[in-house]
């Protein structure tokens, strides 16, 4: 009859033992308390011994009593007979993220920080260009990407006036993809830069620009991408921003039905 139901995970049976450092004693102490001496079978100079009060050994819980003290220069170890150890080789899809924790993981590898994956992820976009901004930061025209098709997990972040915060401390990955457009040709550099803040916003710096250079030739496009990595150790202080920077003859090209200019958020895992 075939099995119903998920298929049982291998296993892998072997019993617990302990070895023991002898000396002239009939007193030891065992890993694992036992009901009685039958629950162990008893190795001396592995020769098994016979267990039971006025034979070679008796115990209860903890404590093993020999008949004779033993030797220093005899080996000694026990099997514990009602302890089976079990290696379970787990089901497919039955590990959880809240199941892996940092010693399932190889000490000292980068990735031991993500343990848990990416549990939030997020994206806003400029809704309408910014003609000629010159050097300021982006407050306006902002909008997460609400498209049909869209989606994102865990709440996400939130933004107002052009600041946004973390809904949680992690490793965060934050892109920018700057469209920029030049009516003018005039061989002009524009940047789209993002600034950090770890103190509620007192301060700010600058760790990546999407930067557009050599703008020339009439009515000249360009897209330019950056990146960059945030520990954010505390949810609370940590700030973002978008800033433009030389485009006092550009435009930073936005849209409401599409990301052209947009500003992504990825949580990779754990700080």
């Amino acid at each position: 009859m075939a099995y119903i139901g998920i298929q049982p995970a291998e296993k892998f049976t072997s019993f617990a033992t302990q070895e023991f450092s002898t000396s002239a004693t009939t007193s030891y102490t065992l890993d694992h308390a036992v009901a009685n001496e039958n629950e162990i079978a008893l190795f001396v100079n592995n020769v098994r011994q016979q267990p039971g009060s006025g034979k070679a050994y008796t115990a209860t819980g903890t404590a093993l009593t020999l008949s004779a003290a033993t030797a220093s220069t005899d080996t000694m170890y026990c099997v514990f007979l009602g302890r089976a150890l079990q290696t379970v080789v787990p089901a497919t899809n039955s590990i959880t993220n809240a199941m892996i924790t940092d010693s399932t993981i190889e000490s000292g590898k980068l990735f031991s920080t993500f343990k848990n994956g990416i549990t939030s992820t997020d994206q806003y976009r400029l809704t309408a260009n910014l003609e000629n901004p010159g050097s300021a930061d982006i407050t306006a025209n902002i909008e997460r990407a609400d498209d049909a098709t869209f989606g994102r997990i865990g709440t996400g972040m939130s933004v107002s006036s052009g600041i946004y915060t973390f809904p949680s401390t992690g490793i965060w990955r934050i892109q920018v993809i700057g469209h920029f457009y030049d009516a003018n040709g005039d061989d002009g550099a524009a940047s789209v830069d993002t600034l950090v803040s770890s103190d509620s916003g007192s301060n700010y710096d600058i760790l990546t620009s999407a930067i557009a250079g050599n703008l020339s030739g009439s009515q000249s496009y360009n897209t330019h991408p950056s990146e960059c990595f945030v520990d954010v150790t505390n949810a609370s202080n940590f700030r973002v921003k978008f800033r433009t920077d030389s485009m006092t003859a550009t435009i930073l090209v936005g849209s409401s039905n599409q990301n052209v200019t947009s500003f992504s958020f990825i949580r990779l895992g754990d700080t």
